[in-house]
């Protein structure tokens, strides 16, 4: 079984992004790789356990993480599972492997504080980017979006006659995001100096300054570039941002079934990541208000 059918699957039924696909055949081509020096250049496809644990040793004593390889084991699980469903194996190698342990990995969000100083004194918008860049961070906290679905908005996505956003997530799955007045506002300006542009596509929201659609790399450097004046943080990308947003909000009381939809989530545990913060800031407030704790 070629690895353009189970591309083609991953993209046609499960719906996965280019990107994932990608990440899933690199890390199959990966094992095939340590097959081929170690093995006789031994089929992915007619393994069994034992060769999958040699791989996974060799992950562990070249330093990379377990997180790291974890996610590269579960590519093959997924690959495996195609396989079953083709016929073109009998039994799942993986079938009974446990991941390996991981700390969990606590991201911190950026201050109200530091948002507040990017987007009111950290750009001068005098220009298409200028007014681009600005749009784009207070769309990311306004919203929550993801890099990926932040870069594909069309502007027939925009309803700001309803103040929403139609977003469209991971499997193609819609959702709906209220937007803020600042947002209308924003955009406004944003669109006044992309109409001077010559535009390949129009129905593209986020363009460079040639007129093309922004790509993610590009979203990150924004992101990074004013962050990392604003925040000590080692990390200033777009997914801090989105943190930032579920954060931000579970501080102020928001429910966090509201805003598992909002973010596009699954699964509540997913959400559930975002309110560590929230915790540590409730216990503030608990220290600070308590008739008990009073001095």
């Amino acid at each position: 079984m070629s690895l353009k059918s189970f591309s083609d699957y991953l993209v046609l039924e499960k719906a996965y992004s280019k990107h994932t696909v990608l990440a899933y055949t690199r890390d199959i081509e990966n094992f095939q790789d340590f097959l081929n020096q170690h093995h006789d250049s031994q089929n992915v496809a007619q393994v069994g356990y034992s060769e999958l644990r040699q791989w996974i040793v060799a992950l562990v004593d070249r330093k990379i993480s377990n997180r790291t390889i974890n996610r590269k084991v579960s590519s093959l699980n997924t690959y495996y599972k195609f396989l079953l469903k083709t016929e073109d194996i009998d039994v799942n190698p993986l079938k009974k492997h446990k991941a390996l342990k991981v700390g969990k990995k606590v991201q911190l969000p950026f201050s109200e504080q530091e948002l507040k100083s990017v987007l009111e004194d950290a750009i001068e918008i005098n220009d298409f980017e200028s007014a681009r860049n600005h749009l784009i961070i207070e769309l990311f906290y306004a919203t929550g979006i993801r890099r990926i679905e932040l870069v594909n908005l069309k502007l027939s996505d925009v309803d700001s006659g309803n103040h929403q956003i139609k977003v469209i997530g991971k499997r193609n799955k819609e959702r709906y995001i209220p937007l803020i007045d600042s947002i209308t506002k924003s955009l406004i300006r944003y669109l006044s100096y992309r109409s001077e542009l010559n535009i390949e596509d129009r129905e593209v929201l986020f363009l460079t300054k040639k007129g093309l659609k922004i790509y993610e790399k590009l979203v990150y450097r924004i992101i990074n570039k004013y962050f990392s004046i604003a925040s000590t943080k080692a990390k200033c990308s777009p997914h801090v941002l989105r943190h930032s947003f579920a954060t931000h909000l579970l501080n102020q009381g928001a429910d966090l079934n509201a805003i598992k939809e909002l973010l596009g989530h699954t699964s509540l545990a997913a959400t559930q990541v975002y309110t560590h913060n929230s915790i540590a800031e409730l216990k503030k407030v608990h220290a600070k208000a308590h008739p008990r704790n009073q001095s």
